[in-house]
């Protein structure tokens, strides 16, 4: 992808392992552009890949523009079988050139760069039906709130404050800035609880919110696996 200079990011699995929330993953999940330019750089870089196209959709800017995801498998002895999910926009998580903004590059070894979605974008594209993704989701804040509890940021406060999904350090947080708590209230209210102390509470208030993300997530994408459906039916 960098060869081809195809603006792409690094999500889903992979991206965990980067940020201390790994899991084991079968695929490259990647968010991309959907202008003509970026995609026939995406397509060369395919070529490379000896990727073939996975059932449906097919790989255009019109599906990815809807919300699809286009699978690829690759054949090259370097990739060989490796699956590359594509997407290009996501439930509840802003257009491409802010995540752009936000990403955040990782050195490899190698002299290799990679381009990962922010964390806060991830936690965003993660909010699914899928039962895999809610834990990754509560690792993923919980290893950010460990790694920089010592030098914390207003925003990132804010951030684990939005998105915490572990009772205990909700309340730890709530005591350590009650104002910002309050503030917050409004967005999130399960932070009263938190404030509380009340952790059986704010236990059952999380995953009261996780449902009601689900269901979000399964209404958003019915009318696109219908489009899959018809797509199967016509092939």
């Amino acid at each position: 992808m960098r060869t081809h200079r195809v603006r792409a990011l690094l999500m889903g699995g992979q991206w965990g392992v980067f940020y201390g929330a790994a899991e084991f993953s079968r695929d490259t999940d990647l968010a991309i552009v959907a202008d003509a330019t970026n995609l026939a750089r995406l397509r060369r870089a395919l070529a490379d890949l000896q990727a073939q196209l996975i059932a449906v959709p097919p790989l255009t800017a019109g599906m990815l523009r809807r919300g699809h995801a286009v699978h690829f498998r690759c054949h090259h002895p370097d990739a060989w079988r490796m699956r590359v999910d594509l997407m290009a926009k996501m439930r509840g998580v802003g257009a491409f050139d802010g995540l752009w903004r936000r990403r955040t590059t990782i050195a490899l070894p190698g002299d290799v760069r990679c381009d990962l979605l922010s964390v806060a974008d991830l936690v965003l594209a993660k909010k699914t039906q899928r039962d895999k993704d809610w834990p990754m989701i509560r690792r993923l804040v919980e290893a950010h709130y460990f790694e920089h509890v010592r030098t914390q940021s207003p925003a990132q406060r804010r951030f684990w404050f939005r998105e915490l999904r572990t009772p205990e350090l909700l309340i730890d947080l709530s005591r350590r800035d009650p104002a910002l708590c309050r503030r917050l209230m409004s967005r999130r209210p399960l932070l009263r609880h938190a404030a509380s102390g009340d952790e059986n509470l704010l236990t059952r208030t999380l995953l009261e919110e996780e449902l009601a993300e689900r269901a979000k997530d399964r209404e958003y994408w019915r009318p696109l696996r219908a489009e899959l459906e018809q797509m199967r039916r016509l092939r």
